[in-house]
């Protein structure tokens, strides 16, 4: 009951903003928009990223159709932009359209087509300038502390370093970067991109981030509503176990029953 209440009230700050799912989610990459929503719901996100650009707003039909928006906050991106001018431009757009109603944003800016990692100075450049408009940037980064710090300095409430790049599917590649970049900003840490599976998902967390952003290895999967699921678990659990505290790890055996005292 405890570990429950500990769960319960252990909020993710964002900012001005307050969630109780560490677990954020994206809409690209799924079959169909009836399996998007499906694994939305049962996946207990609060915050679903979409891609500004990717959105059809002439079409009769599009994803934006199929998302509550009394339900979730709605969290435009910048995917797909190479240059800070066309992030924030983007994300300017974003702003005044009806359907976003809010401020909070994340920010891409990618500097290399095939890894799909961002470009660190035109990053830095675009935050700056979205911060100054009022903007709540959360910025998708490299795993760079130093970045991270720079980041945090130019106003961001968040930083989001990949585990590995998007969509490979390979989990976290370098937790000890992550677990520096925690140490180093005073800002909530949400790894986005990399993850592959639930098992990913809970040794993240576990490492004492504060939330995880996770499309492909949902979307992509054979199930997705039933991934959308696992990874609702393994967030929770991942989070509940860091917040415990894990034994420490020894190099020999050490009974669990202890023998001083028995009598034979």
């Amino acid at each position: 009951m405890e570990n429950n209440m500990k769960v319960n009230e252990d909020a993710l700050k964002i900012g001005k903003y307050t969630f109780k799912s560490r677990l954020l989610i994206g809409t690209g990459k799924y079959p169909d928009f009836q399996t998007m929503k499906d694994a939305a719901d049962v996946s207990g996100a609060e915050i679903i990223t979409v891609a500004v650009r990717r959105i059809d707003f002439n079409a009769k039909e599009n994803m934006l159709s199929y998302i509550d928006l009394n339900k979730y906050t709605l969290l435009p991106n910048t995917a797909g932009c190479y240059t800070a001018e066309d992030a924030v431009n983007t994300l300017r757009l974003a702003r005044e359209l009806d359907v976003f109603r809010t401020d909070l944003v994340k920010l891409e800016v990618i500097g290399d087509p095939k890894t799909l990692y961002p470009d660190n100075e035109e990053l830095i450049k675009a935050a700056k300038i979205l911060v100054k408009e009022g903007f709540t940037v959360m910025p998708y980064m490299l795993d760079d502390p130093v970045l991270a710090k720079k980041l945090e300095d130019a106003g961001c409430p968040v930083v989001m370093p990949l585990a590995s790049p998007i969509g490979s599917g390979l989990g976290i590649r370098n937790p000890y970067n992550i677990k520096i970049i925690k140490e180093t900003v005073s800002v909530p840490v949400i790894v986005d991109a990399g993850v592959g599976t639930a098992s990913d998902a809970c040794k993240t967390m576990e490492l004492g981030v504060d939330g995880i952003l996770i499309n492909t290895a949902i979307a992509g999967a054979a199930d997705p509503v039933g991934m959308a699921f696992a990874m609702k678990n393994a967030v929770e659990a991942g989070r509940l176990a860091f917040m415990s505290g894990r034994i420490p790890m020894k190099l020999y055996a050490q009974a669990s029953t202890q023998m001083e005292g028995i009598v034979f």
